[in-house]
């Protein structure tokens, strides 16, 4: 790899994440959000198995079920062991009634194991109609990508880990200036964009 090691987010799911480079879709915003910050990968692996990444207490595994679990590796590891074995995964009919007790249950078991989790179930279900946020009543919309966006960079910022996976809090890679720099108006000076945001529609805490 070129430059300083970076921090991994490992994305790690079912369709749910392989959809989520597609179409405005939270992966790729995510990816957007760390540009030169973070290396934000998605493995091939299918569920159980959890992916390799390299022992560093910088990295990241996010795991997409009904919510969000958020954590190192090794904290994973024994929590999605404790919760493929649930009762919740036997319930394989979906409805929104389950999938309520089921992401109550992830939300509770997570308390235990004290993982990091975002509550992706009542964040859909406060907008004005929860259907919106998803394109076939499973996967996530652009509109429920940026949801998923937002309540996972919220669980990050709050977390009390050092040093801090904050986006804001991580350094840029290459950040300096540069004469190779886009050249302002001005014909003369040129203008860092390392660190720009204008061209996000949204601009995220």
């Amino acid at each position: 790899m070129v430059g300083p090691g970076r921090p991994v987010f490992v994305l790690f799911g079912s369709s749910i994440v392989q959809f989520s480079y597609s179409n405005g879709g939270w992966g790729a915003i995510l990816a957007d959000v760390y540009a030169r910050k973070v290396l934000v990968a998605m493995p091939n692996d299918a569920i159980p198995s959890l992916p390799p990444m390299p022992k560093s207490s910088n990295d990241l595994l996010i795991f997409f079920c009904v919510d969000i679990l958020v954590g190192t590796q090794d904290v994973l590891s024994k929590s999605l062991t404790k919760f493929f074995q649930s009762s919740a995964l036997s319930e394989l009919v979906r409805t929104n009634e389950r999938c309520q007790r089921y992401s109550e249950a992830c939300v509770e078991l997570c308390k235990e194991m004290d993982v990091k989790v975002v509550d992706l179930y009542n964040a859909i279900q406060k907008g004005d109609d929860w259907k919106l946020h998803c394109s076939d009543g499973i996967h996530l919309s652009s509109e429920g990508s940026k949801i998923v966006v937002e309540e996972i960079i919220k669980v990050i910022k709050e977390a009390e880990w050092e040093p801090s996976l904050h986006w804001k809090s991580l350094p840029t890679e290459f950040a300096e200036d540069s004469p190779y720099d886009v050249v302002a108006s001005d014909g003369m000076s040129t203008i860092n964009i390392s660190n720009c945001t204008f061209h996000r529609e949204m601009q995220w805490d």
